[in-house]
């Protein structure tokens, strides 16, 4: 098929240039898997003083070099109530898990080598300077860099900046994805309809891509087949200071397919349409005032996979987040037919075996209309152009998608 342009190629343009999107200020507790904008630096060092390891007794290792030894009970030291006073030779401190090590004291023995006598305590084993104690700053000191810029921010990126004092964290804005649906044959669910129409299903399988991709959709709702509908929907894009312009169907070359001319009218600079996919083909790409427009299919199949395989990486990369698709190897669990000039990402249900081999079965029906069997995939094998027909038990590729 001349001039369809590569799957590869295609996600390069997508791609190429993307800016890395401003900073904003967010709660510790909305920061969860945003990605951090600056270096974070520690407030403060952890812990903060001597802390006790073990629960025990914490003394003098040279008044235990002969045991046993019994030593004289001065006070308690526990997590949030440290122990005031000083430790003498002879002396010794109860003391817990997570305390402060009262000043003097140099070792703490663990409570299964002592045995209590009211106030006195009595050591049976000899301990090493400094054991079960973890000294000030073992984790991390004040000024240390405990994040890089870039990090997304996992549970265990936020619990060390909490530990460092952080209460807001400076984050890279989330990118904001506006949807619009065309056609006249569109309704929202629960909206009536006449027999000539269909449910609008796409947006709300792309507004949740948007979402786990890391992005904010924003729906624009369902435009019908005129310019004068697609212009005021792309008003609402701009208004909504939209990164990214996501158009569903109508993107093609029919007499009801006006989303092109609309854009164009608009000023777009055109990119590409059409590439060398299945199921996908009449895909479209440009930029206007500022925006990246991606226009996707109709047919619901269709523009998800589309969604996944560029909409995803697109957020990704104005986050600065690399594009990395869940890709691994299987066997194909039915035999499969040659493929043509186009690359192929079929629908497949994937077993795994008790060895750990992956099996990708396609499912038989492949129309992108069909959207029950991509709700019942959970990955698509993916066939390069003009791939040879292979028999059950062959090496494919395999892009997971739950």
């Amino acid at each position: 098929m001349a001039g369809l342009l590569p799957v590869d190629e295609a996600l390069r343009r997508i791609l190429a240039n993307v800016q890395l999107l401003e900073s904003e200020t967010v709660t510790l507790g909305e920061a969860g898997s945003r990605v951090l904008a600056a270096d974070l630096h520690a407030k403060r060092q952890q812990p903060p003083f001597a802390a006790s390891a073990m629960d025990g007794y914490a003394l003098r290792a040279a008044d235990v070099v002969n045991v046993p030894v019994r030593l004289k009970l001065v006070g308690q030291s526990a997590a949030g109530h440290a122990f005031q006073g000083l430790v003498n030779a002879g002396e010794a401190v109860r003391i817990f898990t997570g305390a402060p090590v009262p000043e003097g004291a140099d070792s703490v023995v663990i409570q299964e080598n002592t045995v209590a006598h009211g106030a006195e305590v009595e050591i049976v084993e000899t301990i090493a300077l400094r054991r079960n104690i973890r000294k000030a700053g073992l984790d991390f000191n004040k000024g240390d860099v405990l994040l890089d810029a870039g990090r997304q921010l996992d549970s265990s990126a936020l619990a060390l900046a909490a530990s460092a004092d952080h209460p807001q964290l400076s984050v890279i804005r989330r990118p904001r994805v506006a949807i619009l649906a065309t056609g006249d044959e569109l309704v929202s669910p629960g909206e009536p309809y006449r027999p000539d129409q269909i449910i609008a299903s796409n947006s709300f399988g792309l507004a949740e891509i948007v979402r786990n991709a890391g992005g904010i959709a924003i729906d624009l709702g369902i435009a019908e087949d005129s310019l004068e509908a697609l212009s005021q929907a792309l008003d609402r894009a701009i208004a909504a200071k939209a990164d990214i312009l996501v158009t569903l169907g109508g993107a093609s070359v029919g007499d009801h397919d006006l989303v092109q001319p609309a854009l164009a009218a608009r000023g777009m600079e055109l990119d590409f349409w059409k590439i060398a996919l299945r199921p996908g083909k009449p895909l479209m790409f440009g930029h206007l005032q500022g925006m990246r427009i991606l226009g996707l299919p109709g047919n619901p199949v269709s523009s998800l996979i589309c969604a996944h395989i560029f909409l995803t990486p697109l957020i990704r990369a104005f986050m600065g987040l690399p594009h990395a698709p869940d890709l691994r190897a299987a066997v194909l669990g039915a035999e499969m037919n040659i493929n043509d000039q186009r690359q192929d990402y079929v629908r497949a249900r994937i077993v795994t075996s008790a060895d750990g081999t992956l099996t990708a079965t396609p499912f038989e029906l492949q129309d992108s209309s069909m959207l029950k069997f991509l709700a019942d995939a959970n990955g698509l094998i993916i066939r390069e152009p003009h791939a040879p027909s292979l028999p059950a038990g062959s090496p494919c590729t395999i892009l997971m998608l739950r």
